[in-house]
């Protein structure tokens, strides 16, 4: 079972009075069904279905007819078809389908996105995928109108054209949740959050480790510089013009290539006499480097 049919399931047993009801099954007649001399309602959520089937029933004590098919293509499932064949301008016009919505409460509008969602709404697996949820539907119009309703609550949507579908999409972990806590899918919201928790800190400890190695490259790679620079002094007898904290520091060097300044800093500090911090040993090698350029300078000329 994907996390979009356990969201939807959860939503669809949230109890909700009468008026969000009628704005729930406006919304996602608007975008989920046919309409014409009859209304046709294609589900694959059984749970969905029946919620759908129960907000038709009381609100206007209609009785839609259910077909139940079975789909064979790529995997096996089960379509459920909702047909209503009476009362079909009244539901229209009650309903106000035919015009934009009208919606004065935030609790009207979050029943709104989620009729919507029920019917055109996906979610991506958080376990296996990026952070993605969307809203597929046939118009730009109704795109841009969902885009809108998710920016009232600053969820940060956009809308993107793919195929001949638009697409009003969120793409931030923390507004998905946030529209999943409106949703009150409380069950899902802590999977969701549990998941996000995990991949967060997994990432973290990911970006700590490519840190770690990164600055253990480095560190060797300086070490063996700074190796060089010493042999170069001794090849060429320079190491009398260096004062002997240098000379110890040098000595400190061969013992422990790998170390990093601080490291460094530290086995010298204790093993010795000569108190010594990082930017101490930074000082040194500078000072090494230093000399060692000179005399390669005076070698050219």
């Amino acid at each position: 079972m994907t996390f979009t049919t356990r969201l939807k399931e959860e939503i669809s047993k949230i109890a909700d009075n009468e008026i969000e009801s009628r704005i729930i099954i406006e919304a996602f007649l608007r975008y989920n069904s046919q309409i014409g001399k009859n209304i046709i309602i294609t589900l694959e959520n059984a749970s969905v279905t029946r919620y759908i089937y129960k907000i038709i029933k009381e609100i206007f004590d209609i009785l839609p007819k259910v077909t139940i098919r079975v789909q064979k293509r790529f995997k096996v499932k089960q379509i459920y078809i909702l047909e209503i064949n009476e009362k079909i301008d009244f539901i229209i016009n009650n309903l106000n389908i035919m015009n934009e919505p009208i919606l004065d409460s935030d609790e009207e509008k979050i029943a709104y996105l989620k009729g919507a969602f029920l019917g055109v709404g996906n979610i991506s697996n958080p376990k296996t995928s990026g952070y993605h949820l969307e809203f597929i539907l046939n118009k730009e119009e109704d795109a841009e109108y969902i885009t809108g309703l998710l920016n009232y609550f600053k969820l940060n949507a956009k809308v993107i054209k793919r195929n001949h579908k638009y697409i009003s999409y969120i793409k931030m972990s923390e507004s998905i949740s946030d529209l999943i806590k409106m949703f009150k899918a409380i069950n899902s919201l802590f999977e969701f959050e549990d998941t996000r928790i995990y991949r967060d800190h997994k990432n973290m400890v990911n970006r700590l480790n490519n840190c770690e190695v990164a600055n253990l490259e480095k560190t060797i790679k300086s070490g063996l510089q700074q190796l060089e620079n010493i042999k170069y002094l001794e090849d060429n007898d320079l190491l009398v013009l260096l004062d002997d904290k240098l000379k110890l520091v040098i000595e400190y060097r061969k013992k422990y290539p790998d170390v990093s300044y601080q490291e460094l800093a530290d086995i010298i500090s204790l093993e010795t006499d000569y108190k010594v911090g990082k930017s101490g040993i930074n000082h040194h090698f500078r000072n090494l480097r230093n000399i060692k350029d000179k005399h390669m300078n005076i070698e050219k000329k």
